[in-house]
């Protein structure tokens, strides 16, 4: 063991963990990430195929890569799932159960699950805001609720800690990855631009108007490295999003703006029907990836189908030590300035 000690992460080239791996190896850990399919290695970082669900093959492969024992562990994996409605509770508590399986040893210090403002019910419908992290569980079924217990449980018998962190939707820069906000709000500017017709908001006049709120990757990465140590961190759970909130009226002009097209009027519409035949149209524009490979039409009706305010306090996050904030708006436009940059999305 070396620096600050031996990182575990699931879900190591996730979206919620592909900036942390990176901004680990920089700090000093050496990073073993778990993935589907291994990647060759990077400096301070060596990745690992490993079934989570095997937890047997799954804590040999951790052994072969990190002898010396793991010293933490973050699990930001996740069972295959759809953007609504009810997830699979077993596979996912068994996916952590095989992760804790993987790190445990004499070793370990702290485990780290990052969950997401589902906690709350924001999928179901409207609940209380700000979100506060102790507020009453909604009805179950909920596996971050049965992951956080089984973890609770697990660090009280191991002699370790744990935390949890609880992001709102993340937001990053990652070609080739089409769930996301940025690259998809992009892709659907640039495609009312070459078609020459407005910038519809796709949604409702109530999703148009209620409040939002996202969670740039960066800053999630830096603060569950924050809480792998900090003292006033261990056994709680944290919101972690950019710290403000926004409404989709007062981006949507600065989208068409930075597009050139007309803003358009609130057309609820499904895009994942709208934009089932503009593969054609988007290969006209000559962009640098696959239509399919920028932008999530199903992601993008779950997001404007939300009609109720999605807020989630961060004091207790500020309060603890971490105050790291961003401008949520701006911070969008700039991604969606990257990916033009990058050729992703068209100029």
């Amino acid at each position: 063991m070396t620096g600050k000690g031996t990182l575990l992460v699931a879900g190591a080239t996730g979206a919620a963990a592909s900036r942390l791996v990176a901004q680990a190896a920089e700090d000093g850990w050496q990073v073993v990430g778990l993935c589907r399919t291994a990647r060759p290695p990077a400096p301070s970082v060596r990745y690992v195929a490993a079934d989570l669900a095997d937890a047997a093959s799954c804590r040999a492969a951790v052994q072969a890569a990190a002898p010396g024992g793991v010293t933490h562990a973050v699990y930001a994996a996740r069972a295959a799932f759809g953007e609504g409605g009810v997830e699979d509770v077993p596979a996912n508590l068994a996916m952590l159960d095989g992760l804790i399986a993987a790190a445990a040893g004499p070793a370990l210090r702290h485990v780290h699950l990052v969950e997401g403002t589902k906690w709350y019910g924001m999928h179901i419908g409207p609940y209380p805001t700000p979100a506060q992290e102790d507020d009453p569980r909604h009805m179950p079924p909920n596996f971050y609720y049965d992951q956080q217990d089984l973890l609770a449980t697990r660090a009280a018998a191991g002699g370790w800690a744990w935390s949890a962190s609880r992001p709102s939707f993340i937001v990053d820069v990652a070609p080739g990855r089409a769930r996301n906000l940025a690259s998809t709000l992009g892709a659907y500017a640039a495609l009312c631009r070459e078609l020459g017709v407005a910038l519809d908001f796709p949604g409702s006049g109530a999703s148009f108007r209620s409040l939002s709120e996202v969670t740039d990757a960066g800053l999630l990465g830096r603060a569950v490295l924050w809480m792998l140590e900090a003292p006033g961190a261990a056994n709680r759970a944290f919101n972690v999003t950019n710290g403000d909130v926004f409404r989709w009226e007062r981006l949507w002009p600065r989208l068409a703006e930075a597009f050139g097209v007309r803003c358009g009027i609130v057309r609820p519409m499904k895009l994942s029907a709208w934009m089932a035949d503009k593969g054609p149209v988007w290969d006209r524009i000559g962009a640098g990836l696959p239509l399919a490979e920028v932008a999530r039409w199903d992601f993008a009706d779950f997001v404007f189908g939300l009609e109720h305010d999605l807020f989630a306090s961060t004091t207790r996050l500020r309060q603890a030590g971490f105050g790291e904030c961003l401008d949520s708006i701006d911070l969008l436009l700039e991604q969606i300035g990257a990916y033009r940059r990058v050729g992703v999305l068209p100029g």
